[in-house]
């Protein structure tokens, strides 16, 4: 499992701006700060990746690179994920895209999620990144992982968050037998009775889009 804010670096202020009530009010920032996020985990996650060499011409010699000779699918959790989405999207892109549509139901005891929507292409034998920004109790991953597999078998799976909770990162763990690593920006202190992550940053849909009705 890799974890962001393990070293201190600028993606720091990002995350606490996120956090900050005295910041949220300005969407443009949370969004810019959701991919800015994204991006930084883009960039760790592809030195994961096997490279080839490929050799190019400068206007003076022709030269040789490594790159990456995997081209991963980008699953985005709607809504939330949208702008955490673009991050990865920025520097993989010419990557595949899949969209889920995964929701908790309110009510009370154990926690619910539907998944609403699905768009996918093929992963068979494919690496995949799934990107939501919060990972709480670890349920709509797991549902959205079996919902994935019903399009082929992937060869490995990225798991990508901003926020994650213990709880969350134990029951993936537990429940995922495919292949898969943990790419979090910070692991906060624990769920609240309502499953909600503490200190967390609150809903991160409606702080990106506006509330819901």
């Amino acid at each position: 499992m890799f974890i962001l804010e393990e070293s201190n670096s600028i993606a720091n202020q990002f995350i606490a701006e996120l956090r900050d009530i005295t910041v949220q009010n300005d969407r443009l920032r949370f969004r810019k700060n959701l991919e800015r996020i994204g991006e930084i985990l883009a960039y760790e996650i592809s030195k994961s990746f096997p490279y080839k060499t490929q050799e190019i011409q400068t206007p003076l010699a022709k030269t040789v690179y490594q790159s990456p000779a995997v081209n991963p699918v980008i699953f985005s959790v709607l809504r939330a994920s949208l702008p955490f989405y673009q991050g990865f999207l920025n520097f993989f892109d010419k990557a595949e895209s899949g969209f889920i549509g995964a929701f908790r139901e309110e009510g009370q005891g154990e926690v619910k999620i539907n998944l609403g929507y699905h768009a996918s292409p093929s992963v068979e034998g494919k690496t995949l990144i799934l990107a939501d920004p919060m990972l709480a109790t670890g349920k709509s991953f797991i549902r959205t992982i079996e919902s994935i597999l019903s399009h082929g078998q992937p060869e490995f799976i990225h798991i990508a968050s901003v926020i994650a909770s213990p709880e969350g990162i134990r029951y993936l763990e537990q429940n995922l037998t495919i292949p898969f690593k943990l790419w979090i920006g910070a692991v906060d202190q624990a769920l609240n009775s309502q499953f909600y992550i503490v200190p967390g940053l609150g809903d991160a849909g409606d702080l990106a889009f506006g509330e819901k009705i």
